[in-house]
């Protein structure tokens, strides 16, 4: 990575950037490493690209997007005015650093969690305030806890823990800031905090179309709340954040939702069937509520990081962090059977 220039601000030269999961040009490849849908999105898309006219990119989209908010406010019971569509849900949670974090704010997290979010708080040059994960993958919240923004993924990344609704409501009624209910993915759980963020003033939950409706490649997300919270981030947006493109392909996706679930079951089926395999080979792994497996391999065998090495050297990628806690444990994205058995055939 080239230097950074001397004119950038401080936080921005001292910055350790995000590192996305890696995108491998290798033959014959098994990629389990960054929770991508192993299966295609809704054939209905096809036609709705079909249906684009190549003239038609001469022109702005719908700076508001008003037909993709009307099908999301409608899959959560809301009104328009209670959504914000986002470049990415990686948008929509720098969007809520930006509307909702003073000079002198904090954001707040669990550790470990999505390491997008220290991030966020570094290039604004915010303080950072974590809570630890205790072992049994619960986070415990100290009396008097506070910062301007607290990022909760639920269910949990990279350990696939879902946190109780009951425990979430309760730390979002006594906090002072706002908290944003990250839910990449929480169609695999089926469990959603949407209705949370609808009844309390300082809540907003975070979806995203790339994990459960296998558009990754789309950039497409979006932030449920009380309608002034949504105001305040609709006010600071890029003025055409989503492309005519993506709003066409988004509509046919969630005019779909029975394509999304059929494949969500047969990622959960997946999953349990792995998570099975790995354990009669003596692997400790985490219940899962997501698309991917939080594993630790057997004592007295190869650790995680080399495993991690062996795998990418017979074409089956999956993910690792050198970070303390991280290390020990390796995450491996549910594929179909025969990628999961590629895997099994590896190790």
């Amino acid at each position: 990575m080239p230097t950074v220039s001397p004119l950038a601000r401080a936080s921005v030269r001292a910055l350790s950037p995000y590192v996305p999961g890696e995108q491998p040009r290798m033959r014959d490849l098994v990629k389990l490493n960054t929770n991508e849908n192993p299966y295609p999105p809704t054939p209905s898309i096809r036609a709705a690209l079909d249906a684009l006219r190549v003239e038609d990119l001469r022109l702005y989209p719908d700076p508001a997007a008003d037909a993709l908010r009307a099908r999301i406010a409608a899959l959560h019971g809301a009104s328009p005015g209670n959504v914000l569509v986002a470049n990415g849900s990686d948008e929509a949670l720098r969007l809520c650093i930006d509307a909702f974090c003073e000079p002198d704010g904090s954001v707040g997290y669990v550790e470990p969690s999505y390491s997008l979010y220290p991030v966020l708080a570094d290039i604004r040059g915010l303080r950072r305030a974590p809570l630890d994960l205790w072992p049994d993958l619960a986070w415990r919240v100290p009396s008097g806890y506070a910062a301007s923004v607290f990022f909760l993924t639920n269910p949990n990344a990279p350990t696939g823990h879902l946190f109780a609704k009951d425990g979430i409501r309760a730390f979002c009624e006594g906090f002072p800031g706002v908290v944003v209910i990250d839910e990449a993915y929480a169609d695999f759980a089926g469990v959603s905090c949407a209705d949370l963020a609808l009844a309390l003033p300082n809540v907003l939950v975070c979806r995203t179309l790339s994990k459960s409706y296998s558009l990754a490649g789309l950039r497409l997300g979006w932030l449920v709340g009380s309608a002034p919270l949504v105001a305040a981030l609709d006010a600071i947006r890029d003025s055409y954040n989503i492309d005519r493109v993506a709003q066409a392909v988004a509509c046919a996706a969630l005019d779909d939702p029975a394509w999304m679930r059929a494949n969500v079951e047969r990622i959960r089926a997946s999953r349990d069937r792995l998570a099975a395999a790995l354990r009669d080979r003596g692997w400790t792994v985490a219940d899962s509520a997501t698309n991917f497996l939080w594993a630790r391999p057997p004592a007295g065998g190869p650790a995680a990081t080399a495993l991690f090495r062996q795998l990418r050297g017979r074409a089956v990628v999956v993910r690792h962090w050198d970070a303390p806690r991280l290390r020990d444990f390796l995450r491996i994205t549910v594929g179909t059977d025969a990628e999961c058995d590629r895997l099994l055939a590896a190790l």
